[in-house]
């Protein structure tokens, strides 16, 4: 029996060995090749190091050999070993066509009713997926403007972002509606080491209310004020507050199609102002008013994870949230430009880019 080759390993080697072994995303092949070459390297017979690691003493000198020969490279597999592909591009391009189309009883494939319709393995189903990234159990949702005067909206309104006019407030207003009061049958579980905090599915509704709120994006502060209902007079009473909080200045307002924003009487209110400008989204496309992303910042850290015993405690909470950003308030800012927005929606805008 020839005695085993000789293993030597400088601190790279030995590190990086032993960071295969600790590692819990490691392949379970990968780290018996390193342990086995870390064993040889303490002196180990290929029989001992078979004995401790439960493996065939050939596979023990087959690494052992292979370390010795060619370094870490001689851990990796040789090119063309391995199992050969079954199915050839034919197959997989007939598993791909099938996944685009439809099935007749159902809105999508799973990878195992496609594997039994065409005769193969789901696990062949999902490779060839991943490595046409596609994925049948997802989907997205979209809704395509189709206001006449889109491109002259967009324009005005990126226009305004990006070339506010001098001396001018710029706000960007619109209206929360049916934020829910919900109080959960038992207290919030708090985040703690190993675990995150939870919250009870069902609940107890003590009202709604509605949030107007105008984003100050000249100089960075939200202004806000909760309402029982959602209509015009609502709305004037929200712009009269606008109006005393700003009483000079130019002032262009960003709104929505809601039919609030253009009631007779807003209009009268508004013609008798002539220092405001409104500036409307197009309709489906309330997304480029930019008090949209904070109404989500609102939801996301105050409102959806909240537990309110009654709807005045929701709208002090709001108020109090509101009071708290203005200190410390984060300005938006808008970055594309009126064409890449267009081309979105396949516009081209042959005028001046915003």
């Amino acid at each position: 029996m020839s005695k085993p080759v000789p293993i030597i390993l400088n601190k790279e080697e030995k590190h990086t060995l032993e960071k295969i072994v600790r590692s819990p995303s490691a392949q379970a092949r990968d780290i018996l090749r390193s342990r086995i070459v870390l064993l040889a390297a303490d002196r180990l017979s290929n029989h001992a190091i078979a004995d401790r690691l439960g493996c065939n003493i050939n596979t023990a000198r087959l690494w052992r050999n292979r370390f010795y020969a060619l370094g870490m490279k001689g851990l990796k597999d040789l090119k063309g070993r391995g199992r050969k592909p079954i199915y050839n591009e034919q197959k997989k391009a007939e598993i791909i066509a099938a996944t685009l189309t439809p099935p007749e009883q159902a809105t999508h494939w799973s990878a195992r009713r496609l594997g039994k319709k065409l005769g193969v393995p789901k696990s062949t189903v999902h490779r060839i997926w991943k490595a046409h990234d596609l994925k049948p159990h997802r989907e997205k949702s979209f809704k395509y403007s189709r206001d006449p005067m889109l491109v002259e909206k967009v324009v005005d309104i990126i226009g305004l972002y990006l070339n506010p006019p001098e001396g001018a407030i710029i706000l960007s207003v619109d209206e929360k509606t049916q934020i829910q009061a919900l109080e959960r049958s038992q207290p919030i579980l708090p985040l703690g080491p190993g675990h995150t905090a939870a919250r009870t599915y069902d609940y107890k509704r003590h009202g709604t209310t509605t949030l107007y709120a105008a984003l100050n994006l000249t100089e960075p502060e939200v202004i806000g004020r909760c309402a029982k209902r959602h209509r015009h007079q609502e709305f004037l009473s929200f712009m009269r507050e606008i109006d005393k909080i700003y009483p000079t200045g130019e002032i262009h307002l960003i709104l929505d199609n809601y039919g609030t924003h253009t009631h007779p009487r807003v209009e009268k209110w508004f013609e008798r102002r002539l220092r405001y400008h409104r500036h409307f989204t197009p309709t489906s496309a309330s997304w480029m008013n930019l008090v949209e992303s904070w109404f989500s910042i609102l939801t996301r850290q105050r409102v959806r994870r909240g537990s309110f015993t009654s709807e005045m405690l929701l709208i002090k909470s709001i108020h109090n949230y509101i009071r708290d950003w203005n200190k410390h308030p984060v300005p938006f800012k808008w970055v594309k430009t009126s064409n890449e927005v267009l081309r979105h929606y396949n516009i081209v805008n042959n005028g001046t880019e915003h």
